[in-house]
């Protein structure tokens, strides 16, 4: 009997780009960095939904948007530029990245150029977030991080998670791909880490131009929200409260 992971198929509901498109990985991972940037980038550009890939190990729930009900992984795409997106609701469990990768490599690798993997890792101070580095599967698309002035580490690293399952399938296939890590705020979601991707890597890698006015709103909204949340917490410890036993008001997270 194999051991191998169950496949994952992909089903496409219109017509894919005729140009060879940059895909751009956005699954949700550390600080919602990729998730957040490509969110951004697929309504900037107002991408078309163009198919959806399934797999047995995905979550057997169902997510909806706008009253209509969709799959959980979605790949949309435009020509204008040639851009394509990987993205899902939710964090995808562990026995799901192989064959997810096996399926973007099987079924999509020869509609795209070349891609575009997102990782974000915890900054360790407030300066660093938004600090973007990137590494390679061949030495063509290095040269291309370093002519678009995205450093390149020289010290020795890992990245797992779907993204590194993603990454390593290319790897293994030869298809043109980087990887691109994210210094991002330790515990909460960053839009501003996300700007940071967009504005000093994949537009110059990309050749597009995105309009990032609305990550630094939300960076702003959860900084006002986070303020308040410690503002009520002070003032229940200071009135001898339980701040683990009172119910959550509408403005702390939920």
């Amino acid at each position: 009997m194999s051991d191998r992971s169950p496949p994952a198929s992909f089903e496409q509901v219109s017509s894919l780009p005729s140009k060879p498109p940059t895909l751009i990985e956005g699954l949700p991972g550390h600080g919602l960095v990729a998730s957040i940037a490509v969110d951004q980038i697929s309504e900037q550009l107002g991408l078309t939904h163009c198919g959806n890939i399934a797999a047995d190990e995905f979550p057997p729930v169902v997510t909806f948007e706008n009253g209509l009900v969709q799959d959980l992984v979605r790949v949309y795409a435009g020509t204008e530029p040639a851009v394509m997106t990987l993205e899902s609701d939710l964090a995808l469990p562990q026995p799901s990245f192989e064959p997810l990768a096996r399926c973007v490599l099987n079924d999509l690798a020869d509609e795209f150029g070349r891609a575009i993997f997102l990782a974000g890792a915890p900054a360790e101070s407030e300066d660093q977030i938004g600090e973007v580095t990137g590494v390679a599967t061949t030495d063509a698309v290095k040269a291309d991080l370093l002519e678009a002035g995205v450093p390149v580490p020289e010290e020795p690293g890992l990245v797992g998670g779907v993204t590194g399952s993603l990454v390593r399938e290319c790897y293994r296939a030869n298809v043109s791909a980087a990887l691109l890590t994210v210094r991002s705020h330790p515990f909460l979601p960053d839009p501003q880490a996300a700007k940071g991707v967009i504005e000093t890597a994949l537009e110059p890698l990309v050749e597009f131009d995105i309009d990032t006015t609305a990550l630094d709103e939300q960076a702003d909204e959860i900084q006002r929200r986070m303020q308040q949340v410690a503002e009520q917490y002070q003032q229940m410890t200071e009135a001898g409260e339980d701040p683990s036993q009172r119910t959550p008001t509408s403005g702390m997270f939920q």
